[in-house]
Order: C-alpha cells, then structure tokens, then sequence
C-alpha cells in the first residue's frame, strides 16, 4: 500500500503536555555527548543567564516523537512503520528548551512526494510552552521504502 498522499495538508490534535525534567535534559545531554555545563549544573545555567538546564538544541525530538507516532497510527496513512528511513531533521528555535517548561506539540503534515517505489513524507511538529508561545518548530522527513 503507497502512502496516501492524502496526508498531505493534515493536522493532528495536540499531544499532551510534556513537563521537561533536569534528569531527562541531563540524561539526553549525556547521549548525544554535550559538553556544555548549562545542560547539567542549574548554577551555571543560572550564571549564564537562563532560569534553569538549557537541553541540547536536538532535544524537542523528545517532545516531537509524540506527534510522529499519531502519523504513523494514522489508519488510512499507508506508512508501513518497517520500511520507514528517517530522511532529515531540522529545528527552527524560538528560544532554547528549559528543564522545568511543559511543553505541547501539533503535527502537520507539509509534504508527501513519490520517487519512484518510495514515498517521503514531511511533517512539522510545532511545539509551544504552556502559554502557548512558540519554542521550536521540528521537521521531520520520513523515507517510506517502497516494494523493491
């Protein structure tokens, strides 16, 4: 079954609020080997002037992985999740990601293209703080692996 190309244009309901911890923004800096003290010691972010653990700039994939699993849910989405390749990613930063914000996150598929046996799909995952403003926007494309 190809991707619908249906999907294209389609927004999905906000995910539920996502409380950023200091030991998740610690524990991501950790994986992905970031060595800058404001995303563990809260004293040297606070020196630095933020009000608390800055995460990683590739941290609100934490928060965006929400989103991609409602896309790959999708019933009439075609996207068989065993022949997905994640294809790019990009951040587009209102401000950084604070230990402590709650964060909530919307997908909206922007593009559905076929190449031949494969499909790629772009999504935008907008993710805003408890008030609502603008943090982050994460792009996702995904490589759907047609029948070779």
């Amino acid at each position: 079954m190809p991707v619908n190309p249906e999907l294209q244009g389609r927004e999905f309901p906000p995910t539920r609020p996502y409380l950023v911890g200091r030991e998740k923004v610690r524990e991501f800096a950790r994986a992905v080997f970031a060595t800058d003290p404001t995303s563990y010691e809260v004293e040297a972010a606070r020196a630095a002037g933020h009000r608390d653990l800055v995460a990683p700039p590739t941290f609100p994939v934490v928060v965006q992985e929400a989103t991609l699993a409602q896309l790959l849910a999708e019933p009439d989405s075609g996207i068989d999740f065993s022949r997905v390749v994640h294809g790019d990613q990009r951040f587009s930063f209102s401000r950084p990601v604070f230990a402590g914000d709650e964060l909530t996150a919307t997908l909206r598929v922007t593009s559905v293209k076929t190449l031949g046996a494969h499909s790629m799909v772009t999504a935008e995952s907008t993710i805003v703080d408890a008030d609502g403003a603008h943090v982050v926007t994460a792009t996702s494309t995904l490589v759907v692996r047609g029948d070779e």
